[in-house]
């Protein structure tokens, strides 16, 4: 989101957030949970709403103002996100990035994000660091320091962030600029949330200054506060912090702009560098998010797009296979909304033929009403994922947060499901008749700068940017240090309660997990086995990727679509995929539909058919997905990364496979894969959520037991011993907006004793906002929207990567700050306090990643996989603590020294190969035309 928002374009609409909120209801057999709170008014305007849980040792701190996109003073597009960072700079009394200090480095975290209507900012911290989070939401809203310094600083980051997501992706300008402008034509919601570079360069710090003085008051705030509290103490806090705060003279500016009703078709031709697949998009305007057919707009979606049995994916994906990837939104917003549907064009189809498909699609829906099957299915899926959504305490409060604000109120949590529960058929049909209409619509194609006729006529030049205008009021200063106020107290930490998980092998030899882990009725189940894209065949990379997709198309007594009907009947998003060392197919459900999830994921894991043409149809989408992902820097960086660390090894190739070895695939060499190594005894099936251990083990015995092992044992993992030379490396990928900048080196596998250390060293490294990497490269110089490390630890080996991107010229430089923080590492011990704070945050992640019944399977199939004792999901804290300053210097100076490791850069070479070659000697430059993962040398046989 925001900070790390717009994550995908999707997070630019109010519905991204919104959801679905709650409240207690079936439909279809699915009764989702409601979410009990109390709100109140403070006398100063400030929306308070607070929701108890005591089974959490954690608290959530959310804070959403009335102020988004659509509030951009004129000529300032992207304001409202560029202030959102600034938030996270200094206050009275608290230096830049304190709030890291007080969330991060508690074991805690922090983000926000801007859309439309609403900047939200959240905290999640330990229960005893409440007040100190009220505290400091005091301070950003009564006395930030909104000065030059931290203001250039935070106006590159977000010119890199936009470099990002929108200049380096595919298919970033179609979603942030030119869906958006060509939906709306008066109202401001046809400007992009996250702006322009020419905005963000005209905006002044007079602009922000005014701004946060005119938005970021009490009266246009939402405190939202779920979690572990005691409702009295906390009530006394809000109002001793934020109650006591005062609202400008001035009353709240509102949009007042009336968006005309479209009195015909439209049809847009946009074109872009670095487009792989022509896309083409159709736009309706939809209702508000509080409109009375809200519900039925979002069930008609799900029944478009939602899953493999959906209409638009069965018809242009799966059937007609013109289509690589179809998608489309109810972006339901707080003034009116806009509905649309797309689609990345497959290769050998014209955006004619999609677009002649969309709106067949679209159709249909307004002339008939559709079945009572598909109904029920959306409403399940929509449903079921409310019950995802409300796992974690920030997912509860988001819902209640964006029902206030986009919705105006936060009741709307706990009617807005039951009204969706009451869609029927007939209003489905209303809706796609009132909104929909053909003469109403807008037509998006978005094509490759190659196909622009030379008579197209060129975009309009940029207004000159709006003068701004001198603030008078009073500014913020950032007290002495001796003269600031302390942040209040830590109180008292509840306990964490830890799964006790349980475990039995079947006779057939199939190892079960069983931890019970909550309450909420959901159950998340994971079958793994131990052969993954290391196990692939020499020159058949791919092979145990594709084989993990198409065991969920079609069985021996299920065709591919009744497999994804059936599931998603069930609320359950079944899906196979395959790692380096593990292939799994995996779900969440409802309790009462476990038993039924499971069959399936018995039959798609046992007796897959490998149809023929099914084999060309998921090969053809895959060659799509990689002719869009060598359009993306990062991904491309990902898919070098392998055969450069591991060279010499069985994982020394691009484990999804690359053109030239998906299209060698034959139906027996996935036969033969699945058969070798999808097997019982050679499989984990883990189960988590609401459920005991002696129902897990029934539940797997009556799906899976009556699968024979073979008679000869399970194949060996797959090994390998990574030596080979370091190389500096460039992929050539003219025209696209940013450089991926890695290094990268061989690490330590999971069993080695120092594990715990690399952990450890690579969290102080590169393992969060505030550590090393990020603080060099964002926070102090601007030159990225992040950086970071990770260590991959698996059965044999294991490699280190530190990644960043950055706008293109500036990836030479950003390759030496990686290496000197790499080295900085090994040079001298960490501070104690540095150390303590990257400690707490890893042992935050780990609490929050296993509070979800999904994380806490994830991370019980990894401790399985891998041989380690289960008893380690209660001993993880211990270990991280145990770590000393010297053993994470040892570490480093054993396996993160910059000497050995790979530097691999991708991006727009003309803008920095010259620079490079003068710090990279033997520096390999590979055109994107001729990369070759499947090639040691990276680069096609001629």
């Amino acid at each position: 989101m925001l900070r790390t928002a717009f994550a995908a374009f999707l997070a630019s609409s109010a519905l991204a957030t919104l959801g679905l909120t709650s409240a207690v209801l079936a439909a279809p057999a699915t009764v989702v949970p409601p979410i009990e709170f109390h709100e109140r008014v403070l006398p100063n305007g400030l929306k308070v709403i607070t929701s108890l849980d005591r089974t959490t040792p954690n608290v959530t701190v959310q804070v959403w103002y009335g102020v988004g996109a659509k509030n951009d003073p004129p000529g300032r597009s992207g304001f409202a996100h560029l202030f959102e960072h600034m938030m996270f700079k200094a206050t009275r009394d608290m230096p830049p990035e304190y709030m890291d200090r007080l969330t991060e480095d508690v074991g805690g975290m922090n983000n926000a994000f801007t859309q439309d209507d609403t900047t939200a900012f959240y905290e999640v911290i330990p229960a005893a660091d409440l007040q100190r989070l009220l505290w400091a939401e005091g301070e950003r809203m009564s006395s930030l320091v909104v000065d030059k310094a931290n203001f250039d600083s935070e106006r590159q980051v977000v010119e890199e962030e936009l470099r990002q997501r929108v200049l380096a992706s595919p298919y970033g300008r179609l979603f942030y600029y030119v869906l958006p402008e060509n939906s709306f034509a008066v109202h401001p919601y046809h400007r992009s949330a996250i702006g322009s570079i020419q905005d963000l360069d005209a905006a002044s710090l007079d602009d922000v200054q005014t701004f946060h003085a005119t938005y970021y008051r009490p009266d246009d705030a939402t405190l939202v506060v779920v979690g572990n509290f005691d409702q009295a103490q906390l009530d006394g806090w809000i109002a001793h912090y934020l109650g006591v705060l005062k609202n400008p003279a001035a009353a709240l500016p509102q949009v007042t702009a009336i968006e005309p009703p479209r009195t015909g078709p439209k049809s847009v031709t946009s074109y872009a560098p670095n487009v792989p697949l022509p896309a083409v998009a159709l736009s309706w305007l939809a209702p508000k998010a509080s409109d009375p057919d809200a519900p039925a707009l979002q069930v008609l979606d799900a029944i478009l797009t939602a899953g493999k049995s959906s209409r638009a994916y069965d018809s242009l994906v799966y059937e007609k296979q013109l289509a690589a990837q179809v998608l489309s939104e109810a972006d339901l917003r707080a003034q009116l909304g806009v509905y649309y549907i797309g689609a990345i064009v497959a290769a050998g189809h014209t955006p004619d033929e999609a677009e002649t498909a969309l709106r067949a699609q679209v159709a249909a829906l307004r002339d008939q009403p559709v079945s009572a099957q598909e109904l029920d299915i959306a409403k399940t899926q929509l449903l079921t994922g409310e019950i995802r959504q409300r796992e974690t305490i920030d997912g509860r409060a988001n819902e209640l947060g964006a029902a206030q604000v986009i919705e105006g109120s936060a009741e709307r949590a706990n009617t807005d499901i039951t009204a969706l529960a009451g869609v029927t058929a007939a209003d489905v049909q209303r809706v796609a008749q009132k909104y929909l209409a053909d003469d109403r619509r807008v037509v998006i194609r978005y094509l490759p700068d190659s196909m622009k006729p030379a008579s197209a006529a060129e975009p309009a030049a940029a207004p000159p940017p709006a003068a701004s205008r001198p603030y008078a009021g009073s500014v913020a200063a950032l007290a002495p240090e001796g003269q600031r106020q302390a942040p209040p107290p830590i109180g008292v930490q509840p306990a964490a309660i830890l799964p006790s998980p349980a475990e039995r092998t079947l006779p057939n030899g199939l190892r079960v997990i069983v931890a019970k882990s909550t309450d909420l009725p959901l159950i998340a189940a994971s079958l793994t086995f131990e052969a993954g894209a290391a196990s692939d065949p020499p020159q058949l990379a791919g092979a145990a990727n594709m084989t993990a997709a198409l065991v969920t198309e079609g069985t021996a007594t299920r065709s591919a679509r009744d497999i994804a009907r059936q599931s998603e009947a069930l609320g359950a998003n079944l899906a196979a995929s395959s790692s380096w060392e593990s292939s799994s197919v995996g779900f969440s459900v409802m309790p009462a539909k476990l038993p039924d999830a499971l069959a399936i994921m018995a039959d798609v894991a046992h007796q897959p058919a490998f149809a023929a043409d099914e084999l060309e149809r998921a090969r053809k989408e895959a060659l799509d997905d990689l002719e869009v992902a060598y359009g993306d820097p990062g991904q491309v960086a990902n898919f070098a990364n392998a055969p450069v660390v591991y060279a010499g090894t069985s994982f020394a190739h691009a484990a999804d496979g690359t053109p030239s070895s998906l299209k060698r695939l034959t139906r027996d060499d996935l036969a033969r894969f699945h058969d070798r190594y999808w097997r019982p005894d050679n499989a984990i099936l883990v189960l988590t959520g609401d459920l005991t251990p002696d129902e897990g083990f029934a539940l797997a015995a009556r799906a899976f037991g009556d699968w024979a092992r073979p008679a000869d044992p399970p194949p060996p993992p797959a090994t390998g011993q990574a030596s080979a030379a370091p190389r500096n490396v460039v992929i050539d990928l003219p025209g696209t907006g940013q450089a991926a900048v890695s290094l990268t080196k061989p690490a330590i596998a999971r069993s080695d004793p120092r594990y715990y250390q690399g952990l450890v060293a690579n969290a102080v490294l590169g393992g969060g906002y505030s550590a090393r990497l990020n603080e060099e490269i964002r926070v102090k110089r601007g030159l990225s929207y992040g950086a970071g490390s990770s260590i991959t630890a698996r059965r044999t080996l294991g490699a280190f990567t530190a990644q960043s991107q950055t706008k293109n010229e500036a990836a030479p430089q950003v390759a030496d700050l990686i290496r000197s923080s790499m080295a900085g590492l090994a040079a001298a011990p960490a501070a104690p306090e540095e150390l303590a704070a990257r400690k707490s945050s890893l042992v935050g992640d780990y609490g929050r990643e296993i509070a979800t019944a999904a994380g806490l399977a994830n991370e019980l199939n990894e401790l399985a996989l891998y041989g380690i004792d289960l008893g380690e999901i209660k001993s993880y804290t211990d270990r991280v603590e145990a770590v000393t300053p010297g053993q994470v210097q040892a570490f480093a100076q054993d396996l993160l020294k910059p000497e050995g490791a790979s530097l691999i850069v991708v991006g727009d070479g003309k803008l920095f190969i010259d620079a490079l070659k003068a710090k990279a000697p033997n520096l390999e430059v590979i055109p994107i035309t001729q990369f070759d993962p499947d090639n040691a040398t990276l680069k096609a046989a001629p």
